[in-house]
């Protein structure tokens, strides 16, 4: 690989900034469904939201030796630390004005999600004198990461759309949106909990994999897209572009999950299984331009 493209790709996944991207088009994926112009303000948010609870999380996960970590982005994170704080400052300033654009309701969302993110990170509960956060609760990680991705990318803009009168959408329409995109960023976050299966066990965070093991967390992977796949056939009324190009990237997902069995690098994660958030809105738009 190129030294410069290497350099530059590390930037651009280690530094999160990637994943804020991925929120970004997870939210455009949710407009395009409904076939409404997408709101810049709520995609502005969603990136620097992102980009804050994630850099904020790691830098407080900080290992006692960093570089002696057996990840690349680890190394990366801790050997780039002024500019990590330096992006989480900067995008958690971006989200105060940001946030005066929002109704009130969307407001309130994500002063919830923003407790669960930081519930999550940070050992702000107790038990018998022992603290931990709510992703040391067995099995709670992947539910927690889930929910918060799908609130935030698919109820927020909903708010927002009929905090603005643009659009009426059901509450059934609405928990089945959410529900679809929780089992598809289940799916996709289970393989980084089986990578991390070692490291989990030896600090006793009880994720999936560790309570039932690698081959069924697999097996767990392709449940979810399934029952994602399933609700998409049951709920669907027209056979459109949308369906067509949310089966693909349902089939694509599975099949990169299915490899990560055997490819076990950083960037196999971080790029292509992360990757397929941009993928989902990216296969709407070419689907969109295909006569079905």
């Amino acid at each position: 690989m190129n030294k410069y493209f290497r350099e530059s790709l590390d930037f651009l996944l280690f530094s999160n900034l990637f994943i804020a991207l991925c929120a970004v088009a997870q939210g455009l994926v949710t407009y395009q469904l409904l076939n409404i112009e997408p709101e810049k303000h709520v995609l502005a948010l969603l990136f620097c939201a992102t980009l804050a609870q994630y850099n904020f999380s790691i830098l407080l996960s900080k290992p006692k030796e960093p570089l002696k970590s057996p990840f690349r982005r680890v190394h990366w994170i801790f050997s780039h630390y002024r500019l990590m704080i330096t992006l989480t400052m900067i995008a958690v300033l971006s989200c105060i004005p940001l946030l005066f654009f929002l109704s009130l309701t969307s407001q309130i969302l994500l002063v919830f999600l923003g407790i669960i993110s930081v519930g999550y990170s940070l050992p702000i509960f107790s038990f018998h004198d022992k603290k931990f956060g709510l992703r040391n609760i067995p099995g709670v990680k992947l539910f927690l990461i889930s929910l918060v991705w799908s609130l935030s990318v698919v109820l927020l803009p909903i708010l927002e759309i009929e905090g603005q009168h643009l659009l009426s959408i059901s509450t059934r329409d609405t928990i089945l949106l959410i529900a679809k995109r929780f089992l598809f960023i289940a799916a996709i976050t289970v393989p980084f909990d089986i990578r991390d299966l070692f490291q989990d066990r030896s600090s006793a965070l009880k994720t999936i994999p560790v309570l039932i093991g690698e081959k069924r967390a697999y097996i767990v992977c392709q449940a979810l897209l399934l029952a994602y796949l399933v609700l998409l056939f049951l709920f669907t009324k027209n056979f459109d572009s949308s369906f067509f190009a949310l089966t693909a990237t349902i089939l694509l997902s599975g099949w990169l999950i299915f490899r990560s069995n055997f490819k076990k690098n950083e960037y196999y994660y971080f790029l292509y299984l992360d990757g397929t958030m941009i993928v989902q809105f990216l296969m709407l738009m070419i689907f969109s331009w295909i006569p079905v």
